[in-house]
Order: C-alpha cells, then sequence, then structure tokens
C-alpha cells in the first residue's frame, strides 16, 4: 500500500498585522467571539466608527482623556471591553491597551512580550458593567503559550466609567 505523502504544515497562530502591511481584518477575532476581528475588536483598536453588529452597537460616548478621539467607537459594556484589551494583548496592540486603561492607574508603557502567543478565553463571570452601570467587574481565564510553554492567567478585573467611556481600573491575579 503507498503511502500518502505528507500535507504541508499548516502555519501557527499569529498576530494580526496592524501596521497596515496586510489586512487581517477578516481573520477570526481573538476574543472568541464569532465575527471577524475588523467587525469585533479591531473596530475598537483602530478607533473606527461603524462596523457595529446588533449584538454590539457602538458607544457613542466620549473617550478618557488624551486617550481615544471623540469620534471613536468604544466598547459599550466592561465585558467587550475585557475583550478587546485581550485581543489588543494578543495582536500586540499596545497604544489601544493604554488608551483603555484608566489615568490614575495606567503605567508608561506595556511590556507585551513577543514570546507569548495568546489562545483562548474565557469569561467565567461579568458583575455590572452594562450601559447602565458606571462600575462593573469581569472576572476571565486566558491561555497562552510562553516559548511553548502553555500557561492559564485568571484575573478578576475592575472597570469604571471616565468621561463615559469604559476604562480598565485594575485587576487581582487568582492564584
Amino acid at each position: 500500500m503507498a503511502r500518502r505523502p505528507a500535507r504541508p504544515a499548516r502555519p501557527g497562530p499569529s498576530r494580526p498585522d496592524l501596521t497596515g502591511r496586510s489586512d487581517r481584518s477578516a481573520a477570526p477575532c481573538p476574543c472568541g467571539l464569532p465575527a471577524a476581528y475588523g467587525a469585533c475588536c479591531g473596530r475598537f483598536h483602530s478607533g473606527a466608527a461603524g462596523a457595529a453588529t446588533a449584538t454590539t452597537p457602538p458607544a457613542a460616548v466620549p473617550p478618557p482623556t488624551g486617550a481615544i478621539s471623540p469620534t471613536a467607537v468604544t466598547p459599550p459594556t466592561a465585558e467587550l471591553l475585557m475583550r478587546s484589551r485581550y485581543s489588543a494583548f494578543a495582536v500586540g496592540d499596545e497604544p489601544y491597551l493604554l488608551r483603555s486603561w484608566a489615568p490614575a492607574t495606567r503605567p508608561p508603557g506595556v511590556d507585551l512580550d513577543p514570546a507569548v502567543r495568546w489562545t483562548s478565553l474565557e469569561i467565567l463571570e461579568t458583575t455590572d458593567g452594562t450601559p447602565f452601570h458606571t462600575t462593573g467587574t469581569v472576572t476571565f481565564r486566558a491561555r497562552f503559550t510562553h516559548q511553548g510553554k502553555p500557561g492559564v492567567l485568571s484575573e478578576r478585573s475592575r472597570f469604571a466609567r471616565h468621561e463615559g467611556a469604559w476604562v480598565y481600573v485594575d485587576g487581582t491575579v487568582a492564584e
């Protein structure tokens, strides 16, 4: 019996190229929702208005000072902000991470390790954080690989509205 020829290797997970060298807007969104990156978290990362869906309408609220343009689409809930921040880590979008961080707790920079590949996000619990709230929490589990070794980050993140837009305040990492 003849052996089948080997299949070519499939490319591993990669980060969407946000520099404009390639269009990754049609790729699946890293956040895990069933939408393309460009129509899901990518629209928040780019700050582009439009591409809203029936389940995730754009929030017509002013952004944090010095952060997101006044015409930008911002996540309407704390959970969607959490998902968009996870996606920003997955694609290496440091400017978005800083723009979506509360000014009072925002660091000068984010140390994104190129050896880390974020592989999945699981939302475990959401408390408040709707368009009708001013604060909210999201408990999540994010899986990743670092230099080929699997890892898990579990955190309870706190969010608040700052000048109308949801921002990340801080988080407590679960052991």
